[in-house]
């Protein structure tokens, strides 16, 4: 007896490693590569925890790094077959070769009417495929000191108002409180690019080539104006050389000035740093003949071809794309929706516990992404371009030569062409 007890448990045990053995086997252990802060982690760890319980078998782990990482070294990672199964980047064009199509694993007709403004910034030119969930949208737009304002008795220039009514408002509060400058914009061609597209710049001609045209010139002489005539100070633009980028948040903190043009990434940092010195807000963008321009950007979550467990890897990016996941994550880290229905109905940020003024903030930020996406389309198609670098590092070099006086317009505009040609082939 004790010799066939023997042989059962010998054959139990063996069943058993078998069956561990082909569940460690069918086990899909995903890594995921981000960089991000404390409440993003913690967001996406609630919504791991989910997929996980709704998905026997698949487990996810978060590798969070410094952006640098990302930056320099996960490109080399996945060409040498490595790197992580999924990734938050903002390299959207960039990684292409190296994405999943999550055509197979959602509705893509869903997908092109949410998606469909930023879906193309991931193809690098390809006709089709859906690589992302776009997990955070950025804007483009100004913050105003309400408080300056209300002391200087001038009224806040309403939604439709152009460039021009707000250089006439800012400046009667200038005068009026003695500030140091009328309105400031972060010294980068990414922040002028949205104003330049309202006065009529087209960045593209018919064969979708890079140009600097009559509407980009007209926008650049009011900046170069305005600061010859001081409302824009001479410490941001003219005094930082080359293309070097600079923000204008200080000054905006310190009061020097009520207007300051600078995106929806800020607005954790102002709420921070302003506190309650005065109150702020954020409106919508000014416009031109043109329309409203703004300049989109962001991060999105990719599933890379490299992986080990592919299927699984696109699925857990398809499914926290899904609108209500969406809607939810968008909400909980308090960032502007990249999903068009979510930007049609707005977030009540507050009831994830932002201020008012940030859930105010972002709302306006969305509407203005979701109506650029309409009147100025072209704005998301330069993000997407992988040239793009070189006309916003040449605006700020060659229009901050023409404030210095070292250049007329006209030469600095040539100056941006020659920079066209030259590194765009």
């Amino acid at each position: 007896m004790k010799y066939f007890a023997k042989k059962i448990l010998s054959a139990l045990v063996s069943t058993g490693l078998i069956v561990s053995m082909s569940l460690a086997a069918q086990a899909q252990e995903l890594s995921f590569m981000l960089n991000s802060d404390g409440k993003e982690v913690e967001v996406l760890q609630d919504f791991i925890d989910r997929y996980e319980q709704a998905n026997p078998g698949v487990s996810i782990k978060m590798n969070v790094v410094g952006y640098n990482v990302i930056r320099e070294q996960l490109e080399s990672q996945l060409q040498a077959g490595g790197g992580p199964d999924i990734g938050k980047i903002t390299n959207l064009g960039g990684l292409n070769p190296y994405y999943i199509d999550l055509t197979p694993y959602v509705n893509a007709a869903d997908w092109e009417s949410m998606y469909g403004a930023v879906l193309p910034w991931y193809r690098a030119g390809k006709p089709g495929g859906i690589y992302s969930f776009h997990s955070e949208m950025t804007v483009t737009g100004p913050y105003i000191n309400v408080t300056m304002f209300e002391e200087a008795g001038v009224d806040i220039p309403g939604p439709g108002s152009t460039w021009d009514d707000w250089a006439e408002a800012t400046s009667q509060v200038m005068e009026k409180t003695g500030s140091y400058g009328a309105m400031v914009m972060d010294r980068s061609g990414h922040r002028m690019a949205g104003p330049a597209m309202s006065y009529g710049a087209k960045y593209f001609d018919a064969n979708g080539k890079l140009i600097v045209d009559s509407g980009f010139r007209d926008f650049s002489e009011r900046m170069v104006k305005w600061h010859q005539d001081g409302l824009m100070p001479p410490d941001i633009w003219p005094a930082v050389s080359g293309s070097k980028y600079a923000n204008g948040n200080e000054m905006f903190f310190n009061q020097d000035v009520p207007f300051y043009m600078s995106g929806s990434w800020n607005v954790a940092n102002v709420e921070k740093n302003v506190g309650d010195k005065f109150e702020w807000r954020v409106v919508p963008v000014p416009c031109g003949p043109a329309g409203c321009g703004i300049m989109p950007g962001g991060a999105g979550l990719v599933a890379f071809n490299t992986s080990k467990h592919p299927e699984a890897a696109a699925k857990f990016v398809a499914w926290i794309g899904q609108y209500e996941n969406a809607k939810e994550y968008y909400s909980r880290i308090f960032a502007i929706p990249a999903n068009s229905r979510v930007q049609n109905e707005g977030i009540d940020y507050a009831k994830f516990g932002a201020t008012k003024s940030i859930s105010d903030g972002l709302n306006v930020f969305a509407a203005g992404a979701a109506r650029a996406a309409k009147d100025t389309p072209q704005a998301y198609q330069l993000q997407g371009n992988s040239f793009n670098f070189v006309i916003f590092n040449a605006t700020t070099q060659y229009l901050s030569a023409v404030m210095n006086g070292e250049l007329s317009l006209d030469e600095g505009i040539d100056k941006i062409r020659q920079e066209l040609a030259a590194k765009t082939q």
